[in-house]
Order: structure tokens, then C-alpha cells, then sequence
């Protein structure tokens, strides 16, 4: 009897040592919220890059997820919901607009870890952090006033948010660093990702007289345009030159990956900290490339 009793008691023990041991080697599980799709070779796409990384480099330890195209209205706050109610331990929201939303939604689960891109409002559960984008804007600036033969640069900008107003100054001082004669126009357009918008915007530039174009959008069509009129440009968030050709003079790309390790890293390891995370060239964090 005491015998059938032990046994009975030792079968139970491996049963639950099998699984706590299967439940502790579940992967972590991290969701994304993107304000474009995937493939639009910007923003959103250097985004899905960096998660892909963290998903490759974890060796399985690491699931993910993806929502693309939500806009920043409020049914992101559904989005970002229906995320933290599946699980995902760590929610990443990829834009600006979204900080509202995310904010409410934080509150209502506070055993769920959530970053946002480029805010700046935090919660204990809610972090922010960003790339200094304006760092490769610089370097870019540096190559447009060495080349431009006009002195006049057309710039297509998205939505008059400080990010992207930083982005234009830093792209303009790294210009006149190397040729003082640089001017700077702007036409914003209101959109992050509008292809039609873009290219309008980079054909008036061209017509009134800018040899090099720049853009704070998420679509290549700037860089397009260029190669089309015979103008030159840049790559933004990621590389471009397949659809620029010889326009293509360099590209500014974003390394995400480095920041998604750290924060799932920290999360999984139970030392994550609300502090905010704003790397740079030195971090790996952004460059330029391809020239």
C-alpha cells in the first residue's frame, strides 16, 4: 500500500516538473502595432526589420505578431487591446499617434509591458523610446551640400510634429556645414505614407529649381521621382537604391533590432526599467549606407 502510495506520489512529482519545465521554455511572446504596411520600404518597414531580428537572434525564445496599417485613431486602442488579451508580454507601438491609446490601454493591464516610438507621456507599464534619426539626417545633409549644384534642396515632410521638424534642421545645419549657400524648401503633405503625395510634393521641388531631394516619408516614390527627373536623393529608414538608381546618392537606415533585444531581454529577465531609450550612431541604432 505505501509502496503503490510512493509511486503514485513520484508519478505526480515528474508530472509537474514536466510541466512547469515545458511552461518555462513557452516562448515570450511580443506584439507590434504599425501605423504603415510592411512593405513600404520606410518607417514601418525598418520596423518589421528589427522585429525580425529579435525574433531570429532569441533562438526560439521569442514569439511575435504584427497589425500593420492601424491608424491612429481610436481603433488602435483596440488594437493594442486585443494584443495584451492574447498574451503578448511586451507591445510595441510604432508611432507617434498612438501615445493616447496606448496610455488607457496601459492602465488596464498593468502586468503587460508596453513601449511607444517617439512619445513622450509614460506609465509604470508604459516606456517610450526613438532612434536620433537626426543623426543620419545630418550625414545626409553633409553629402546633399556637397553635391547640390543649385544650392537648393527640396525636402517632402509628413505630419509638423518636433521629431520631424529636428529631422529638417539637423538634415539643413549638416548642408550648410559643407556649403553655406544651402537653402531648404518644405512641402509638408500631412501623411506619413501617401506615394501619390510624395511624388507631387518631389515634382514641385524639381520645378522650382532643387537638384536633391529629401524626405521625412515612409515610401520611395521621393527617391523615384528623382531618378525619373534627373535629380538626386536618399534613402530614408532603410535603403532605397533599388528604386532610385543612380539618383540614389546614400541611405539613412534604422536598426530597430538593437533596441527590441534590449527591452524583451530586460522584460524576460524581470530587470526591465521605465527609462527612456533614445539610441544613436554610437549604439548601432542608426547610419548611413550605400552610397
Amino acid at each position: 500500500m505505501l509502496l503503490s502510495r510512493l509511486k503514485t506520489l513520484t508519478s505526480v512529482a515528474v508530472l509537474a516538473l514536466a510541466s512547469v519545465t515545458a511552461h518555462a521554455a513557452d516562448p515570450i511572446k511580443a506584439g507590434f502595432v504599425y501605423i504603415g504596411p510592411t512593405g513600404d520600404h520606410g518607417w514601418t518597414y525598418s520596423h518589421d526589420q528589427g522585429r525580425k531580428v529579435l525574433e531570429e537572434q532569441s533562438g526560439g525564445k521569442v514569439k511575435t505578431a504584427f497589425v500593420e496599417s492601424v491608424q491612429e485613431t481610436a481603433d488602435a486602442e483596440r488594437v493594442f487591446r486585443d494584443l495584451a488579451q492574447k498574451g503578448n508580454k511586451v507591445i510595441f507601438g510604432t508611432s507617434f499617434g498612438y501615445m493616447n491609446q496606448m496610455l488607457k490601454v496601459a492602465k488596464a493591464f498593468p502586468k503587460t509591458t508596453f513601449m511607444h516610438a517617439t512619445g513622450y507621456k509614460t506609465a509604470p507599464n508604459l516606456g517610450i523610446y526613438d532612434v536620433r534619426t537626426y543623426e543620419g539626417a545630418y550625414m545626409l545633409g553633409v553629402v546633399a551640400g556637397k553635391m547640390s549644384k543649385n544650392n537648393k534642396v527640396g525636402y517632402v515632410a509628413s505630419i509638423p510634429i518636433p521629431e520631424v521638424i529636428r529631422n529638417i534642421n539637423a538634415f539643413t545645419v549638416g548642408a550648410r556645414s559643407v556649403n553655406p549657400k544651402i537653402t531648404t524648401n518644405v512641402i509638408w503633405i500631412n501623411s506619413w505614407f501617401d506615394p501619390g503625395k510624395e511624388r507631387e510634393a518631389a515634382l514641385a521641388h524639381i520645378a522650382q529649381g532643387a537638384d536633391v531631394l529629401m524626405q521625412n516619408t515612409d515610401s520611395p516614390a521621393v527617391v523615384q521621382t528623382a531618378q525619373e527627373k534627373g535629380a538626386i536623393g536618399f534613402g530614408w529608414d532603410s535603403d532605397m537604391s533599388k528604386f532610385g538608381g543612380k539618383a540614389h546618392l546614400a541611405a539613412s537606415i534604422l536598426n530597430w533590432g538593437v533596441i527590441y533585444n534590449k527591452v524583451v531581454a530586460d522584460v524576460e529577465a524581470g530587470t526591465w526599467k521605465n527609462e527612456p531609450i533614445w539610441w544613436g550612431v554610437k549604439e548601432g541604432a542608426v547610419n548611413i549606407d550605400n552610397f
